[in-house]
């Protein structure tokens, strides 16, 4: 898919992989990302092969890393290693090309709209939400990371939960970044087993990505 690769080679700083284990120094890992933010690490993993983005004083301790590492789960557990601490993760990635053809939820309103919780105050542009007698009981977020990526988030409130409400949220943003001529992507921690239902029920199915990243604490 051209926007998703487009996307990843904006976000890390190079796509596809040229090796089993790529490793690059970006300029991108030392500017803030869509929430402000520096995220030092991030990368991006498939059955063929990985790159990995660190910032360009780190690039050649992470390739020597990497060159030691049997896969991409020993080279996460390495990066406290190159980063000089913290903890490395890594979950799943996913994107849609086919949204499921599920009924639209939700509205899309301006981020401060009053009726927004603080949660989506984050993601800024227009967020989509559920609202139901006056207030917002589920909704979704997008991270703009850059022309072509935007990574969908969505959380629903507990009482609302159970409705299918989250799929069609999802289905509907992703429609939307679409017709934008981007491509929605959808990451989630391995363990997040709701999380992984929602994405396959909207159309986000696991091709067996994953999502490298890193915390300093």
């Amino acid at each position: 898919m051209p926007a998703l690769e487009e996307h990843l080679r904006a976000w890390l700083g190079a796509w596809p992989p040229e090796r089993r284990l790529s490793v690059v120094g970006s300029d991108a890992r030392t500017r803030p990302g869509w929430d402000g933010r520096v995220y030092p690490v991030v990368g991006v993993s498939t059955p063929d092969g990985s790159v990995l983005s660190v910032p360009p004083g780190r690039a050649e301790a992470a390739a020597m890393t990497a060159a030691d590492c049997a896969d991409v789960g020993h080279l996460v557990a390495r990066l406290p290693d190159v980063m000089g601490g913290g903890h490395g993760f890594l979950g799943v990635f996913r994107w849609s090309v086919a949204p499921t053809p599920l009924d639209d939820a939700g509205i899309w309103v301006p981020w401060d709209d009053p009726r927004v919780p603080e949660w989506l105050h984050p993601f800024g542009h227009e967020v989509l939400v559920a609202v139901r007698d006056g207030e917002v009981v589920a909704g979704v977020g997008m991270k703009h990371h850059d022309r072509y990526g935007r990574e969908l988030a969505v959380v629903t409130e507990p009482a609302a939960q159970s409705q299918g409400l989250g799929r069609r949220l999802v289905a509907q943003a992703a429609r939307r970044v679409l017709g934008d001529g981007a491509v929605p992507t959808y990451l989630h921690a391995q363990a997040n087993i709701a999380s992984a239902r929602v994405a396959e029920a909207a159309g986000f199915p696991d091709s067996g990505w994953g999502i490298i990243g890193w915390s300093p604490e």
